[in-house]
């Protein structure tokens, strides 16, 4: 076993020693596990060292942790002493996939992981309906705000959208079952006897743009002003270094500047600003698709709502890339007009031997 590092202070060896032998002899509840594992960790010790002397693998000691936050945020929030004493002794597996809630809808979604009996697969497909719905101001008409009429909601939009009855009929089950609100279960029972099937909304695509040419990729240079210029002007111009793989240029103060090239799309914005994210983190991306860092141009001048474009979006305080079929409920804060892919460089040392250019 690799030498561990010198524990935390809050932490003596004799305490870290401790801690590993419960762990290794798992005393204690799953949550005692997390809160240990999250202990060693701040105290140094890395996940392998964890696992060499506990047996804990650090996939498990990530799951076992984020369930625990999970826990303890229902725990903080008031969650009833029958869903609290359940997941105490079990079900981490199922908390871990609560981690992208809110913290009222981790509540919400464990009583009716409790209510409804589902495995850790099933709160899988049940979560991001949940999410979904938690971006709506207001519930849709004839649904309520409970969690189940969240699930239900998705499937019964679902089954709307199918023509194939066999399907449709296992949708509108699905539907049922977790439906909670009289209303809506009149409204999922209703597509038994009517049979329309309602034309799906279908996702734009992103307007997304590879750099291919050195042309397409300008470099900033600061400006330090008109002569005649005084040379403490001069120097208090500050050193830009671009940073890959779009040539972002950094400063000691708040900001940042990108060079974008002049297409049409970017010369037409009015208010434009970008974004780094990674192209997983945009929807409507396929999961098979190389993941990248991309620069996301948003105009924040356009918030009017069209459903042939993503927007940004102020979702409790936090900025997300959306699209919505319908006209949406929370704070626009922009369109995407653009969403550049970086240029993609064989041989970094190609473009930098002059005499290759030159040929």
């Amino acid at each position: 076993m690799a030498p561990a590092p010198s524990p935390d202070p809050k932490l003596s060896d004799a305490e870290v020693a401790t801690l590993l032998a419960q762990l290794r002899r798992k005393e204690g509840s799953w949550v005692d596990w997390g809160q240990t594992c999250q202990a060693l960790q701040k105290s140094g010790l890395t996940p392998q060292q964890i696992f060499e002397a506990t047996g804990f693998e650090p996939i498990h000691q990530n799951q076992i942790s984020v369930a625990t936050q999970v826990y303890d945020s229902m725990v903080a929030a008031g969650v009833d002493e029958a869903v609290r004493s359940h997941f105490q002794q079990r079900g981490s597996d199922s908390l871990y996939e609560l981690r992208v809630l809110s913290q009222t809808d981790r509540v919400k979604v464990a009583r009716l992981i409790l209510r409804q009996g589902l495995t850790s697969e099933q709160v899988k497909e049940v979560v991001k309906p949940v999410k979904e719905f938690s971006y709506r101001q207001d519930p849709p008409a004839g649904f309520s705000d409970d969690p189940g009429d969240a699930v239900a909601y998705h499937y019964w939009n679902l089954a709307r959208q199918q023509s194939d009855l066999q399907a449709r009929s296992r949708l509108i089950a699905q539907a049922l079952r977790f439906v909670h609100s009289d209303q809506a279960r009149r409204l999922i029972e209703s597509l038994l006897s009517d049979f329309t099937v309602v034309k799906a909304q279908t996702a734009p695509s992103l307007p997304v743009f590879r750099l291919e040419n050195e042309t397409e990729l300008p470099r900033i240079i600061p400006v330090a002003g008109p002569l005649p210029l005084g040379v403490e002007d001069l120097k208090a111009v500050p050193v830009t270094l671009a940073e890959e793989p779009f040539g972002l240029v950094s400063f000691s103060g708040t900001g940042a500047w990108v060079a974008v090239p002049g297409w049409q799309v970017i010369l037409q914005a009015e208010d434009p600003v970008a974004l780094l994210a990674g192209f997983n983190q945009l929807p409507n991306v396929s999961a098979d698709t190389p993941q990248e860092t991309v620069l996301v141009i948003i105009d924040r001048r356009q918030r009017g709502w069209d459903g042939q474009a993503y927007f940004a979006a102020d979702q409790d305080g936090q900025v997300v890339i959306r699209w919505f079929a319908e006209t949406p409920t929370v704070k626009l804060l922009g369109r995407l007009i653009l969403v550049v892919r970086p240029k993609r460089i064989l041989d970094d040392s190609y473009t930098k031997e002059l005499w290759q250019i030159e040929e």
